[in-house]
């Protein structure tokens, strides 16, 4: 089951915790940043680069990747396999037209644009280290064109 964040805030606030005000980011260990901000790019990102991070920021919401041979957590560094049952959804205006820029650019992904029972059209590219992007829309806008 999905859980977009927006819902995690409501459930929480709705158990009396209102001191959270939102979801900022997730942090994302990498083999290659240069590969990693590539790859990014490539999906239609615009990604900031520094010696160790890479971040994109779709949003109000953050994914930041870093060179796992340089962080301080480093008990999950090098873990396998990477990105085992987590999905980032990426909602995007036409995701036919998504996938075929994606396509274009050099990148094969996962899945073709398919319309699920769940109300969304999506498919699914995989990042150099194995974490999932869900492009979506809303079935509904699909049929509004």
């Amino acid at each position: 089951m999905y859980v977009y964040p927006g819902a995690i805030i409501d459930v929480l606030k709705g158990d009396g915790m209102t001191n959270i005000k939102r979801l900022h980011s997730n942090l994302y260990f990498v083999k290659d940043l240069a590969k990693t901000a590539e790859f990014y790019e490539k999906l239609g990102f615009d990604v900031d680069q520094s010696d160790d991070t890479v971040r994109i920021k779709p949003g109000d919401f953050t994914l930041a990747f870093m060179d796992e041979s340089k962080v301080q957590i480093d008990k999950e560094a090098g873990m396998e396999p990477k990105g085992l049952g987590i999905f980032t959804y990426v909602e995007v205006e036409n995701v036919d037209e998504q996938h075929k820029s994606v396509v274009a650019n050099g990148v094969q992904p996962s899945s073709e644009p398919t319309s699920f029972p769940w109300g969304k059209r999506e498919f699914a590219v995989k990042d150099p280290d194995g974490f999932k992007i869900i492009f979506y829309q809303n079935i509904k806008d699909v049929n509004d064109r």
